[in-house]
């Protein structure tokens, strides 16, 4: 999506409120001794407040409003009867639909704090984050995201996985520009352009560099053993910095 007038961005910025709250909510309920589909609960009883719907189950059939992934889990983790238990590395990602609009964001943190090998990737894991949307401005190119992404998981000693990657967003949940980077394509030309509005999501993790199906729904993970995190915002290109849209 492009943005075209004053009242898209007003109406992307709604739904990313929501998409945020929603997120910022289940995390600070999150605890040892709940499960997963608990956590859903949370997060879908925010989207339902406002009227806005899972974009996941509104586009592609997911039947759940929220994706909770957990450890070796990276990324399209179904709500189940998990038990949730401390040290645990929680990713939660929620994207949703509000009068049209469409906004995505995920975010990881373990349970309780007493987890320090999490704790370090998810440091690392915002510094990615941080590091790409110094790059995301009109006339950009799109693969300086990479550039700066492995620049940051370099010096933290991790990995980056190139099979999860941004993308368009607004309009539906997924559009075009994808592949946001384009791991490894040097010969990619592609800029930013201003109004366009996309996500930016990093994922660092402590070996692997692609996910593979678990066989479990719409789940992606690594091996058992190894963490990754995920931090993404929706965002709308302009100038200067970047329009953030799911900052809580």
């Amino acid at each position: 999506m492009s943005v075209e007038s004053k009242e898209d961005i007003v109406a992307l910025r709604k739904i990313g409120k929501i998409v945020a709250e929603a997120i910022h909510s289940m995390f600070a309920s999150m605890k040892a001794g709940m499960s997963t589909l608990e956590l859903e609960e949370i997060g879908a009883s925010i989207l339902e407040s406002y009227g806005a719907r899972s974009a996941p189950k509104l586009c592609y059939g997911y039947p759940f409003a929220t994706m909770i992934s957990v450890n070796e889990e990276v990324a399209h983790g179904s709500p189940s009867g998990r038990i949730l238990e401390s040290g645990d590395l929680v990713n939660i990602d929620v994207s949703a639909e509000l009068d049209g609009y469409f906004a995505d964001s995920g975010y990881s943190q373990p349970v309780d704090d007493g987890n320090e090998k999490a704790n370090r990737l998810c440091q690392a894991g915002k510094q990615a984050l941080a590091a790409a949307l110094s790059v995301a401005r009109h006339g950009n190119r799109i693969r300086e995201v990479e550039t700066q992404v492995n620049q940051v998981a370099r010096r933290w000693g991790y990995s980056v996985i190139q099979n999860l990657v941004g993308h368009g967003v607004g309009r539906h949940l997924h559009e075009e520009p994808s592949n946001i980077p384009e791991w490894g394509n040097r010969g990619d030309r592609r800029r930013f352009q201003e109004g366009s509005v996309l996500t930016l999501e990093p994922f660092l993790s402590t070996g692997p560099r692609y996910v593979k199906d678990t066989g479990k729904g719409f789940t992606v993970g690594t091996p058992p053993g190894n963490y990754t995190v995920q931090y993404e915002h929706t965002i709308i290109i302009t100038r200067e910095d970047p329009i953030i849209l799911t900052a809580a």
